[in-house]
């Protein structure tokens, strides 16, 4: 388990800064709330209003009412300073709410866009790109947006607004002053430079250690099994505490960090205040200087650190939005399924004649796995594919389905280049049981249906008792409304087999693959789907691929692959007589019975 290596493409992409091309994209998601946003920033500016009001308000009953003992006046100030907070209050639960409610639904669009892209890319993006990183994308980066279009965008004009209002109201107040505060800024810029330096590091090393402990944790849970087993619980757990360790470092290094900084800018703070008191304080002594002025300027010196206070927050949340637009960018940019098919089963039902004529194909470019494969299943007939481990039998399958492209020669269905039929309807009539039976979280029947509305719970049922998997369904204590576990691991093997049949079969394909749909089966279940396989491959096109010979020795045709080419091609008696590779591969399985 190294995990130096996680996310290695993707890295650097920590380091990423303020990037205005990213910034326009992720305008352009916010542009369909801009009057959401146009009201929130009404309120902003009316709420900026407000804590601008209140220090001079503040002065202004000091030195006019309080000074002067006017009680009815003082009286009338505090009237309008309860309605000045109250509406401060309101403006900013208003900004607050308008913001939230705009972001969540950016957020909701960008996460459904982001998913619904994922559906139309081709599986060999998902070769390359491991789930969990794929997950974090729709669900941590998406949810880091959210964070900048409700505690960035919009409030950074407050920040602005805050800093530009507070200062021309000090001018106007008292220009010396104002100059004796504004001496300690380059000292403020100083301090928030070599800060933004820093933490950009601490932030980017927090993001890697946090993605080595998630990785770790995901993959001992995973192979919880496994672990136990071979009894690796002490040095897993020693290895997870050694990356558990440098995230604690990482972590340490943020507080130290942003507890330098807080405390910095607090210390500036409180001199630009120390100052005002000295010189401000020496004028109201000498009555060249209202107290009220010199109280509102002590309050307008707090507003006007604030923002800088928050600066560690936002640039935070500003940088890891940019890396997480860039992450989610990656994916809305890589190009999704091209389906360039005119022919659809709408113009004419696919009936199941295969043709492969000089099919090659390679994962990876000049690496062949198949190579000039020509064979034909006539419709209604049983072809069965065999083949030592990497002969190229299950990218047959992968090919034929067009979950990968071909890079010579023809596919043919009913006479029809697969290329040219539209993927939905390709796909529709094929139906595939595999090896590995992914069992989705919810209902047994669900499961079969696969949210297939005019999949009636009658249909369900009837195909069920044709692969036999009504037998062990109707002895669940809530049969068909059974609650399946994650990837159903409370049902055997052979039960998810049998499921896997039902749901293939519940579609009525025109095509029916068995790709080592029986490999996994103990023997009582494998003689129950024998007994379905006669009925349900009659007048069906059928494809199976098997280690296992036995199964298959009735099938019309056989095909040996080996090292990606058709070896030998005939029935069961025909290859055995031939005496070639079938016939040893049938000595290795039944030698002791010989």
């Amino acid at each position: 388990m190294d995990y130096e290596n996680d996310n290695l493409p993707e890295e650097g992409l920590d380091n990423k800064g303020y990037d205005s091309r990213l910034m326009r994209r992720l305008l352009g998601f916010a542009g369909k709330y801009w009057h959401l946003f146009a009201l929130a920033v009404v309120f902003l500016f009316a709420s900026t209003v407000v804590d601008l009001a209140r220090p001079i308000l503040t002065g202004m009953a000091i030195d006019d009412f309080i000074k002067k003992g006017d009680i009815p006046s003082l009286n009338k100030m505090a009237l309008y300073f309860v309605i000045l907070i109250a509406a401060g209050f309101l403006f900013n639960l208003l900004q607050v709410y308008l913001l939230s409610y705009a972001g969540q639904f950016i957020i909701y669009n960008i996460r459904q866009l982001v998913f619904s892209h994922l559906q139309r890319l081709p599986l060999s993006y998902f070769d390359k790109n491991p789930i969990g990183r794929l997950v974090t994308r729709i669900t941590n980066d998406t949810e880091t947006l959210n964070d900048m279009y409700t505690n960035v965008l919009v409030t950074l004009l407050k920040d602005f607004s805050i800093l530009l209002g507070a200062i021309i109201i000090m001018l106007r107040l008292n220009v010396r002053l104002t100059l004796i505060v504004l001496a300690v800024m380059p000292f403020v810029a100083v301090v928030t430079s070599i800060f933004r330096i820093k933490i950009r590091k601490v932030y980017r090393d927090i993001r890697v250690a946090l993605a080595r402990v998630n990785s770790s944790i995901s993959e001992n849970i995973s192979g919880m099994h496994i672990i136990q087993l071979f009894n690796k619980e002490r040095s897993n757990f020693a290895q997870f505490n050694e990356t558990g360790r440098q995230y604690y470092k990482a972590t340490m290094n943020e507080v130290t960090t942003v507890s330098l900084f807080r405390p910095l800018i607090e210390m500036l703070s409180s001199l630009a205040i120390a100052l005002l008191i000295w010189f401000g304080g020496s004028d109201v002594v000498g009555g060249t200087l209202g107290f009220g002025v010199l109280y509102a300027f002590i309050n307008y010196v707090a507003l006007l650190f604030q923002p800088i206070n928050d600066l560690a927050e936002k640039y935070n949340i500003l940088q890891s939005s940019m890396a997480a637009s860039e992450r989610i960018f990656m994916i809305l940019d890589t190009p999704a399924e091209k389906d360039e098919g005119s022919f659809s089963d709408d113009n004419s039902p696919i009936c199941g004649d295969i043709e492969f004529k000089n099919v090659c194909f390679a994962y990876n470019e000049g690496d062949w796995v198949l190579k000039d494969v020509s064979f034909k299943v006539p419709k209604g007939k049983t072809v069965a594919i065999v083949g030592h481990t990497g002969a190229g039998k299950t990218s047959l399958i992968n090919l034929l389905s067009r979950f990968y492209e071909i890079q010579g020669g023809e596919i043919l269905i009913n006479g029809i280049n697969i290329k040219d039929i539209r993927k939905d309807s390709l796909r529709k009539s094929i139906g595939v049981v595999l090896q590995d039976v992914f069992l989705f979280s919810g209902r047994l029947m669900d499961n079969i249906r696969l949210n297939e509305k005019s999949i009636t719970d009658e249909k369900i049922k009837e195909v069920s008792r044709y692969v036999n998997a009504d037998i062990f369904i109707s002895r669940l204590p809530n049969g068909y409304q059974e609650d399946v576990m994650e990837r159903g691991s409370t049902l055997s093997s052979g039960q998810r087999q049998l499921l896997a049949f039902a749901r293939a079969l519940a579609f009525d394909p025109a095509i029916l693959v068995l790709d080592e749909a029986t490999s996994n089966i103990d023997t009582e279940t494998e003689l129950l789907i024998q007994d379905a396989l006669a009925k349900l491959t009659h007048g069906r096109t059928t494809v199976i691929i098997a280690h296992r010979l036995s199964t298959i020795q009735h099938a019309d045709s056989i095909i040996v692959l080996h090292k990606g080419r058709v070896h030998e091609m005939g029935t069961h008696q025909e290859l055995l007589a031939a005496k070639g590779m079938y016939y040893s591969l049938y000595q290795l399985q039944y030698q002791p019975d010989a």
